[in-house]
This record gives structure tokens, C-alpha cells and sequence, in this order.
């Protein structure tokens, strides 16, 4: 591999120094249409090899923009297509990094083959193997579905561009009026990235990420060494209601806590932490949300969104593939009423409600304020077949809010009686310990000692191991 390189530098940068092996460096297209030499294309355009992340087997393809503008033809992606048949085999995740032109048009329906053959590839991994994408520079048009396959997407925040069709070939948009293809539309708007950062913050990012997950779905899970008390007592977390990004960062060993696609359907936070050195997905509601300094970046409802919905359940199965525990924390009102949300909601509530049902992973709840209506339902409780359900004991289980339901109740009764069947019913059937006698909450805890009963909970779930009705796969 030449290090002289952009494709070569970003191997070096992403991967342990000195560990990288290059496969396939004297592959050149065979194409001599247009008058196209194979002297141009070193490597055609992408340099495939494997090398380690912090010891742990990786393999890698880092598109060349300078050879032939790391345009995808067919033995470019023959290189790509080899290297996931070889992650296959030995089960190890493939990250891409992209800086391509896109489709080599003189090489017309080879090339588009070609990018058949990687989606075919990528597929097959799919569950698999970990696959993570990262754009550095152009990714557009039929190259922008191998984000779309990839379990995970990380994108440069100022140059890179993700896109299917440009923003200036929209129709009544042009890119100076928003730019569909920048990180930020991509990200917090589409949904179709996870993180989006620097490009030199983006290895480490990875390098943090994929240290976090196990290298394929034989292995048990993702588990280290732990150096932070079990039992440490979590003082402030009941405080974090809204903000359960910080609540989670809190129970988290070393408080820390990896999220992806923060600023998308930011009404349900998705993300990893350890817990006694176990890899836990965590999903949880969200109505406010903070920055590291405690300003207040922004305030909403304890509802469910689509975008969030579709995030968590997406999220839940990546989990579900790799045999991670999945730890909710529940914290909602409702959906959202307005005319946008209820085009998709009923749908995206079910694809969140079946990702739940049909994960076979250990899954813990934790209501930390409210679970109210269907909306409390889907988020993993324990009719849905949560493995263990715990509740604050300031928390709050029942059909609806206590207010609205006297209002209905006791509609024409004047405020005074409105008011105390408000009580009655918050009483009698929005209290924790009603649905704890009901057997729909297994455990009552205070706030505080959050992280040790969850730690608990999943230490005795370690060994889980449940059957689903024998079909191909389910349909929702």
C-alpha cells in the first residue's frame, strides 16, 4: 500500500500502526473503453486488506479519489465483494471508507453489476458481521445504498456528501436552499448517519465503536474488564427523567455513554454503555436534552415520534443479530398528534413493538416516569415480553394521565369532582405499586440504585436463551 495515499492514510489513521496488510494491490480494471489505459488505475481505486483495532481483527476498503475518482467498476468491487466473502469465513467486521465518484461510466453495465455484487455481499453479512461505513468525500447515486446496508454510518461534517440524487437535480431545490447531500440533512433530518464528526475525530469514533461490539453473531456478546463499583449508588439520576441520555452516561460504567443518531427522532436516544464490562444497548424515551456544560439545547413532550420509533426499532435489531442486552428506559405520555406523525405512527409503533417481541436478547425495562397507553406498551414492557421490569418508585403506569381521565369520567361534575377523581384514579390506577401487584412490575427501587439492580438483572439473564415459532422471518 502506498502511504503516500489519501486511501492509504486513512487506513493508517483508523487502524493499530503497522498492522494493516493490503489484499489485491496490483488489481487494475480491465476496461480499455474510451481509451482508458490500465496504467491509470493503481489498485483500481480502492486499497482492501485487513489489519487490527486495538488487537482485535478488522478488514478494510478505503476508496482512492485519486485514481480514476475512486469510481466503483468491476474490479474495484471484485476487491470489495473478496474482502466481505473473507470476513464471512473468518467473522470479522468490514468497514468501508468512502471518497468515490460513483458509477465508472465507461464501463456502463459492468459497473452497474458491479455494484449489484457488493449490495449482494453486503446483504449476506447482514446479521452476520458488524458492517460501518464512514463517508469522507462524495458517496452518490446507486453508492449510497452501501450506507444504507451498512449497520452503522459515520460522515465527515463539512466536506462529505451523501446523496442519492443531488440536491440541484430535485425538483424545486437547489443547493445553496439546502443542501440535501451535507452531514447535517443526512444526520438529524434523513436519519441515514449515526455519527458525524471531523474526519480526524471519526477514527477514533470507530476505533471507540468498534471496541464496543462483538466481531460477529457467534461470538457471546461484547464483555471487558470492569474497574467501576457495581454497586455505586447513582445520587442525581432522578433528576434525569427528561434527559435520559444523561441518566444512562450516570448507570453507565465510567459514565460513558456511545450514542448514535442523537439528533435524529431525538424523542428516543439510542446507544451503547457497559455494565460490569458487558455491551448493553440502551433505548429510551427522551423530552429534553442537554449539553456538556448543563445549558439546555432543547425541550419537547414525553411522546413518540415516528423517526424515533423507526430509530429504536432499527436499533433493537442490530442488538437482537449481535446477542447484545438490550436495557430500555421508559418515559411516555403518548404519540404524537399531528397530522405528519399520524401518516406513519401506526406503523412505526408496530415495527418498534415487534423489533421488541422478537428479540430473544435479555431485555430489562425501567420506567423512570411515565408509561401511559399503547405508547408505554411497545416500549418494551413486560407484556411484550420484557425479562425484567423495574419501575421507580416515583414512576407512573396506568391507561392516561390522571387529569384527562377524570376529565372523561366525571365530565359534567363541576372542577371540584374533576379534580378529586384525578386523585382517585392516579390512586388506584396509575400507581407503580398498583401494576407491581398486578405482576406488570417486578421490582420497585429508588432512583438511586438504578445501576446495581440492572447490573443484577442482567448478571442472572447472562445465560438467556429463548425459542421463537420455526419461520423463515417475520414480516413487519
Amino acid at each position: 500500500m502506498s502511504n503516500s495515499s489519501l486511501a492509504g492514510k486513512r487506513v493508517s489513521s483508523l487502524l493499530d500502526e503497522n498492522s494493516f496488510v493490503e489484499i489485491g494491490a496490483s488489481v487494475t480494471a480491465r476496461s480499455t473503453d474510451f481509451n482508458m489505459e490500465p496504467k491509470e488505475s493503481i489498485a483500481d481505486g480502492v486499497v482492501t486488506g485487513y489489519g487490527l483495532i486495538d488487537g482485535r481483527l478488522v478488514y478494510v476498503y478505503s476508496q482512492d479519489s485519486a485514481v480514476l475518482g475512486g469510481s466503483v467498476g468491476e474490479m474495484h468491487a471484485k476487491k470489495i465483494v473478496n474482502l466481505y466473502n473473507l470476513a464471512l469465513k473468518v467473522g470479522a467486521p468490514v468497514i468501508g471508507l468512502i471518497d468515490s465518484a460513483g458509477l465508472r461510466l465507461n464501463e456502463a453495465t459492468d459497473a452497474l453489476s458491479a455494484f449489484g455484487r457488493i449490495y449482494k455481499a453486503q446483504a449476506m453479512a447482514s446479521g452476520v458481521i458488524p458492517q460501518i461505513t464512514a463517508v469522507f468525500g462524495k458517496c452518490g447515486g446507486g453508492l449510497s445504498l452501501l450506507t444504507g446496508m451498512s449497520d452503522f454510518v459515520f460522515m465527515e461534517e463539512k466536506d462529505a456528501r451523501l446523496f442519492v440524487n443531488s440536491p440541484n437535480a430535485l425538483s424545486g431545490n437547489y443547493e445553496e436552499k439546502n443542501d440535501t447531500s451535507a452531514a447535517a440533512f443526512q444526520a438529524d433530518e434523513a436519519g441515514n448517519v449515526d455519527i458525524t464528526a471531523s474526519e480526524a475525530e471519526i477514527y477514533g469514533e470507530i476505533r471507540s465503536f468498534v471496541s464496543l461490539l462483538p466481531s460477529n453473531n457467534d461470538e457471546f456478546g461484547a464483555v471487558s474488564d470492569c474497574t467501576d463499583d457495581l454497586n455505586r449508588a447513582v445520587s442525581d439520576i432522578a433528576n434525569c427523567t427528561g434527559d435520559s441520555a444523561i441518566a444512562l452516561s450516570m448507570i453507565a460504567d465510567d459514565n460513558s455513554y456511545f450514542e448514535v443518531k442523537a439528533g435524529y427522532g431525538k424523542e428516543i436516544t439510542c446507544g451503547f454503555i457497559r455494565l460490569n464490562g458487558q455491551t448493553v444497548g440502551c433505548v429510551a424515551n427522551r423530552s429534553e436534552g442537554y449539553d456538556d456544560e448543563g445549558n439546555k439545547l432543547w425541550d419537547g413532550d414525553a411522546i413518540l415520534t415516528v423517526a424515533a420509533a423507526n430509530k429504536a426499532a432499527d436499533f433493537v435489531n442490530f442488538c437482537d443479530s449481535f446477542d447484545i442486552p438490550v436495557l430500555s428506559l421508559t418515559n411516555v405520555d403518548g404519540f404524537a398528534a399531528d397530522v405528519e406523525c399520524e401518516k406513519g405512527i401506526a406503523k412505526a409503533a408496530s415495527k418498534l413493538a415487534f423489533a421488541f417481541a422478537n428479540a430473544t436478547v435479555p431485555k430489562v425495562n425501567v420506567v423512570t416516569g411515565k408509561a401511559f397507553g399503547t405508547a408505554g406498551i411497545v416500549m418494551n414492557s413486560k407484556s411484550l415480553g420484557a425479562d425484567i421490569t423495574m419501575a421507580w418508585d416515583s414512576a407512573k403506569i396506568g391507561m392516561m394521565d390522571a387529569n384527562l381521565a377524570a376529565k372523561v369520567i366525571f365530565d359534567g361534575k363541576g372542577s371540584d369532582r374533576i379534580a378529586e377523581g384525578a386523585k382517585e384514579y392516579d390512586k388506584l390506577q396509575n400507581s407503580v405499586d398498583t401494576a407491581a401487584r398486578r405482576g406488570y412490575v417486578d421490582q420497585v427501587i429508588a432512583a438511586s440504585d438504578t445501576r446495581k439492580y440492572v447490573i443484577g438483572a442482567l448478571e442472572m439473564l447472562y445465560t438467556k436463551r429463548e425459542d421463537r415459532p420455526a419461520k423463515k422471518h417475520g414480516t413487519v
